[in-house]
């Protein structure tokens, strides 16, 4: 065990994180990483217990972070998204739920053995997938943008819907089952329940309107939101168990849809603060696993369940719920079979099996082995498959990481131009139509729009592209674009041409290259520089470095005024050129660069020569 309690809160954190940052680097799930972390830690090595550590916090620790992730993904619903996806996306809420309750119910009883009651019960709870296990599928799989808005979507409305099943199930039973039935309890829990929503809208609403109004200063606004999150969530649980997931969902969908830049501008902060819940909360959850536990898992009744459950219940209730829907079958078969378990089934089935134990209903003592197989296998196999399984249904945007070059003019059109040369995928934003001409004419893909608008963030499908340049011919409108979009695309893979300014050498110069984004090439080179070589007939040129042809080799040929733009890797990646970042040339690698137009004249005349002479080789470059 571990000496003290800081040094457990210390070893949680530092597993939680480590375990994501060796799945990025791995590309393996997170969840999975996370949570045989969790079980190494715990129940295999015994180094922490955290239930058992600490004590009567561990419930509420869980709870308040399951709030504060279930309400940062509901910050991410704006209705706007739904466009196209509202029949086939309602259905599978409320038609795909109650399917799937009533055919996890009859799998429960039937299969696992559970008594009608707790086969209800579980049945309901088992509909949830959640943001804690969807979001970081999503992050890493790449999908295309309807089967991910629709697993996004599903996962966070259908959160605290199968919460408050699982609680209606028992309510209902329990009434049903009664020598003197009382329906008062119903009566709450109906009441409850849009307290809750009513609730949830209400603080939305509330801290919107401090926000826009100014009642709030910046510095306090995250503060606030959380507190409030806590305390939307914490009144309708008090009263009723469960109800304050409704409640936060309710305030999150409120701010996402009310337009308010302060939210937009906390998203990322918060998003930060969800990973790392989502890390710390999984590696303490599997930690408190004991052994017993995890050997009930392999007894063939949990097993059978788990299959059926995968391979049948999930797949039926997406295919019926989606009839007459303009689902593809391709993305009914994604949706249909990814459906992994989190945080929420684990943390309410406990809840539950101490509910029901005490009511009972002895069964209910297997629900926390029932509740982490099904956990455990579906997160292994959702988790490791969704790639390869978007990919063979044509649903994946994985391929080379493509770039999205905001700003058309000449250079950024020949930049454009030798990067589709190279089946690398881009696109061009531009709001000047005008301007947008010259790319139309050389068939390079492009978006009319302003990048900054909101609309943009609904209309442009940003997945495939993960480098972002900004080069249009305001200094100032490019580090805000790069400022904007670091936080979505990361600090090494944000660019902006040069702001740099030979002639007029001012506080405004040092302002704008100190803000967002990396410049690319080298500080002299300008977008007036770029063009002006292109005017005199600079060339994009493509060098491969062989073991015969060595970086050493094109170093000592090379013109002096050629310009490095990018590398592209034998494995697809591209390493722009920047002065911040020293880019390693190996074998294998081609060179991009803007070349002065007598190196490209002497290789044609070489080539011509050497094609008179019979001799078609001795050209190193291409």
């Amino acid at each position: 065990m571990v000496p003290t309690l800081l040094f457990e809160v210390m070893l949680i954190g530092l597993l939680g994180i480590g375990s994501q940052w060796v799945a990025w680097r791995y590309r393996m799930p997170a969840i999975v990483m996370m949570s045989i972390t969790g079980l190494l830690v715990g129940p295999v090595l015994h180094l922490i217990n955290p239930q058992q550590d600490f004590g009567e916090l561990y419930d509420p620790i869980i709870t308040v972070a399951v709030a504060i992730i279930l309400f940062e993904g509901s910050l991410n619903l704006n209705f706007k998204e739904l466009r196209g996806l509202g029949k086939p996306l309602f259905r599978i809420a409320t038609l795909g739920a109650f399917l799937a309750w009533i055919l996890g119910s009859l799998t429960a009883h039937y299969i696992a053995g559970l008594s009608w009651t707790v086969a209800f019960v579980i049945g309901g709870l088992f509909i949830v997938t959640g943001p804690t296990v969807i979001l970081p599928l999503l992050r890493q799989s790449k999908l295309k943008p309807r089967p991910a808005k629709i697993l996004k979507w599903e996962g966070i409305i259908v959160d605290p819907i199968g919460a408050l099943l699982a609680v209606f199930a028992f309510e209902i039973i329990a009434f049903m089952v009664s020598d003197n039935p009382d329906g008062t309890k119903l009566v709450m829990f109906f009441a409850v329940s849009l307290f809750a929503l009513f609730f949830g809208w209400a603080c939305g609403r509330g801290i919107g309107w401090m926000f826009e109004t100014g009642h709030i200063p910046e510095y306090l606004k995250s503060p606030a939101v959380f507190i409030v999150v806590i305390f939307s969530f914490t009144i309708p649980d008090t009263i009723m168990h469960e109800t304050g997931l409704l409640a936060v969902t309710a305030m999150g969908m409120t701010l996402a849809n009310m337009g308010i830049n302060s939210v937009a501008d906390m998203r990322h902060f918060k998003e930060n603060i969800s990973i790392l819940l989502i890390s710390a909360i999984f590696i303490m959850l599997t930690a408190s696993l004991n052994l017993d536990t995890l050997l009930h898992i392999i007894q063939p009744n949990i097993i059978g369940y788990v299959l059926l459950m995968m391979f049948a219940v999930r797949p039926l209730s997406i295919f019926l719920s989606t009839i007459g829907t303009n689902l593809s079958l391709n993305e009914k078969l994604l949706v249909g079979w990814i459906a992994p378990r989190g945080i929420v089934a684990l943390t309410v089935s406990s809840y539950f099996a101490k509910i029901l134990l005490d009511a009972g209903y002895k069964d209910a003592q297997i629900l926390t082995t029932l509740t982490f197989g099904l956990v455990f296998f579906t997160v292994v196999a959702h988790g490791f498959s969704i790639r390869t399984m978007a990919k063979k249904l044509n649903l994946s945007m994985e391929g080379k990481p493509g770039a999205l070059i905001v700003g058309s003019n000449r250079f950024t059109v020949e930049l454009a131009k030798s990067l589709m040369k190279l089946n690398v995928p881009v696109i061009v934003v531009d709001s000047s139509w005008e301007n947008l001409k010259s790319v139309r004419e050389a068939g390079i893909p492009f978006y009319h729009g302003e990048m900054l608008s909101e609309q943009t963030e609904y209309r442009l499908d940003t997945i495939p592209y993960e480098y972002l340049i900004a080069a249009t011919d305001d200094q100032a409108y490019n580090s805000l674009i790069c400022t904007t979009f670091m936080p979505e695309y990361g600090r090494t893979n944000v660019f902006k041409i040069s702001p740099y300014d030979k002639m007029y050498i001012n506080t405004t110069n040092e302002i704008v290259s100190k803000v967002g984004g990396r410049v690319l090439f080298k500080e002299d080179v300008t977008m007036d520089e770029l063009n002006e070589k292109l005017d005199n007939h600079f060339v994009f040129r493509q060098t491969s470095i062989t073991e015969q042809f060595t970086f050493k080799d094109y170093m000592e040929e090379k013109d002096d005024a050629t310009i490095f733009l990018y590398l592209m890797k034998p494995s697809g990646q591209i390493k722009f050129f920047t002065e911040e970042m020293k880019t390693i040339v190996e074998t294998g690698d081609t060179i991009i660069s803007l070349t002065p137009p007598n190196k490209e004249r002497a290789k044609i005349k070489a080539k011509l020569e050497s094609q008179r002479n019979g001799n078609d080789g001795g050209v190193a470059t291409t």
